[in-house]
Parts: structure tokens; C-alpha cells; sequence
């Protein structure tokens, strides 16, 4: 399956709300009630948007994997086909000589 390998969706669920790229802030040593709600404040924020675009990749991973299948299939059912369609092909080219 290579859009779940490609976009990696088990690794976004187990992540989904983690910081985005990694980025927070730490509290650091000390209580100011005013840094303290800042940083929460950021650190909320980074949880968010890390949220909001892995449910982004997690949805175009889905719809390119649903993609692949159905390409897929596309191609096996056609691969299945050709035989049928060689015959006619022979049938209607005997019909165009011998008439």
C-alpha cells in the first residue's frame, strides 16, 4: 500500500496532537503568571495547527490511496480485457478482408 507508506498514517494518529514541527515553548524556572499564560497560550496553538493539517494529510493520504485502488482496478479489469478485445479485433479485421 503505497500511500499509507507514503504519507505515513499511523504515524499521524499516534502523533495527531502533538506540537507542529516540534515547536513550543518552555515554562522555564520560576512562576509569572503572565509568561506561564503566554506559553500555554503558544504551546495550545502549536497543538492546534499540528492537529489541523495532519487531519489535512490524513485526509489526502485516504483520498490518494482510494485513488491507487480504483486506478488499480481500473487496470487489472483492462488487463482482464484484452484478451476479449484481441479476439474481436481478429474477427472484425477477417470481416474487413474477406468482405
Amino acid at each position: 500500500m503505497f500511500g499509507l507508506d507514503y504519507f505515513s498514517i499511523p504515524l499521524l494518529f499516534k502523533t495527531f496532537f502533538s506540537h507542529w514541527r516540534r515547536t513550543y515553548v518552555p515554562y522555564g524556572r520560576g512562576f509569572s503568571p503572565s509568561r506561564y499564560f503566554q506559553t500555554f497560550v503558544f504551546n495550545l496553538f502549536s497543538r492546534l495547527v499540528g492537529a489541523v493539517l495532519r487531519t489535512f494529510f490524513i485526509i489526502a493520504g485516504v483520498l490518494v490511496e482510494a485513488g491507487i485502488f480504483f486506478a488499480g482496478l481500473v487496470i487489472f479489469l483492462v488487463w482482464l480485457l484484452l484478451p476479449v478485445l484481441l479476439i474481436i479485433i481478429f474477427i472484425f479485421s477477417l470481416r474487413l478482408i474477406f468482405t
